[in-house]
């Protein structure tokens, strides 16, 4: 794990934002999603106070689609922080919690025209376009409303960071956004200055996910600068706005570093440094900057507790330790073999002697939370954490095999409370005919 003052050992046992973990277990059950809200306040807060220090002209938005609830709108409201959202669920979501629709930016490569007239009658206050068809459809809707809609235009700046090729998004070869080489994107923009209703304010990138490496944003803004510098003399068209997105790393295990609060905030020192030395050499007004992080605000917030159960010890083969949980609340192994740190909650301080593999209860045999992890002799009862859980997880939960979808419980200072309901069975069977 990466400790912190709000994630420590004390006598062996796991304590986080204060409160032990066997206790929450013992109060709320298992499986359980715990989310350390002080850390999550200090990564907001060090995003927000970077930005506005080294920079000054922008905002961070927060990326909805790692982790939304009601809670988590509150909790970014307090820093006057924006959100993304990329569906109808996240934007009711986000309005119901009281945040105001002004600061929320829709983004998707299909929006349906329910998603984009729900954000047009709530006041959106920016859409990115994601492909040409979607233009012409948003024109129509904004016309017949008779708005002026905001809009930004997704561009893949050819920029490929080093994750795995799911989560790589800036590639020419990609569902999302319109190549700035081989002119897709000037062509989108020609169809977008036709529109009456739609004020083209700027262009938006996202490079990739689960980056490390400070240069390969450093690159993104470069060619995006470079391409703002074209837009000026070739086509005399000054954007106000530059969206770099987001994809900052977090600790899951091995060799990932271990950041703290203040190294995002040093991120986002470098990003704002040059950028404005790029507007300078490239005589270019400092357009307004916009940072989409998602997974690094709540993914180190999360810990996913569970009861071990069964522990199959097959010689000379494998050991197994088999878990109340799953691909259901945690798919993103079986999707793509994320990595993650696991303790035995309750075992803290005993040597770790054996090695094993984490199996989930549902009938998969891909179903695995992790993989040859040295742990101490696990024994039925014991108590697994899974560490930085916070981000993909609850959003990618499902009733696979019809389990339930476990609760989130929102720890601060030595208390929880519970700010997503547990499912119950008869949630499971409410929409049945």
């Amino acid at each position: 794990m990466n400790q912190r003052e709000t994630l420590l050992e004390q006598n062996g046992t796991l304590i986080i934002g204060g409160v032990r973990a066997d206790t929450l277990v013992e109060k709320y059950g298992t499986p359980l999603y715990v989310f350390d809200k002080e850390y999550t306040e200090k990564i907001c807060e060090a995003y927000t106070s970077a930005l506005s220090t080294y920079y000054g002209k922008g905002y961070v938005s927060y990326a909805s689609k790692a982790f939304c609830c009601k809670e988590i709108y509150r909790i970014i409201d307090k820093f006057n922080m924006h959100a993304d959202v990329v569906s109808i669920g996240e934007m009711y979501t986000a309005v119901n919690a009281g945040f105001s629709p002004k600061k929320l930016t829709l983004h998707g490569n299909n929006k349906t025209e329910i998603e984009l007239n729900y954000a047009l009658d709530n006041r959106i206050g920016k859409i990115v376009i994601d492909s040409i068809d979607e233009i012409s459809t948003l024109q129509s809707i904004c016309e017949a409303k008779g708005i002026v809609q905001k809009v930004l235009l997704r561009v893949n700046p050819g920029v490929e960071a080093h994750t795995h090729h799911y989560i790589q998004t800036a590639k020419i070869d990609s569902k999302f956004g319109f190549g700035l080489d081989n002119g897709d994107a000037e062509k989108a923009i020609n169809a977008i200055l036709k529109c009456k209703n739609l004020d083209l304010i700027g262009l938006h990138c996202h490079i990739g996910s689960q980056i490390f490496e400070i240069k390969s944003f450093i690159l993104a803004l470069y060619k995006m600068t470079d391409y703002y510098a074209y837009c000026k003399k070739a086509l005399n068209l000054s954007f106000s706005s530059l969206n770099l997105g987001g994809g900052f790393g977090i600790y899951y295990s091995g060799d990932d570093l271990k950041l703290k609060p203040i190294d995002y905030a040093n991120y986002v020192k470098e990003i704002s440094n040059s950028l404005k030395d790029f507007a300078k050499a490239k005589q270019l007004e400092l357009p307004e900057l916009i940072i989409e992080p998602g997974r690094s605000i709540v993914g180190e917030s999360g810990v996913t507790l569970y009861k071990v159960g069964n522990v199959k010890e097959i010689t000379n083969v494998k050991n197994y330790i088999a878990i109340d949980g799953g691909m259901f609340e945690n798919p993103r192994y079986a999707l793509y073999q994320a990595r993650y740190s696991v303790d035995i909650a309750n075992k803290l301080n005993q040597p770790k002697t054996v090695k094993y593999s984490i199996a989930g209860k549902c009938c998969e045999s891909g179903d695995l939370i992790a993989e040859d992890v040295i742990l101490p002799k696990a024994e039925k009862g014991d108590i697994l954490a899974v560490y930085s859980t916070g981000a993909y997880n609850f959003s990618m939960a499902s009733n696979y095999n019809r389990n339930l979808i476990p609760p989130v419980v929102s720890v601060y200072n030595g208390k929880s409370n519970v700010i997503v309901k547990g499912q119950l069975l008869d949630d499971i069977i409410s929409r049945d005919i």
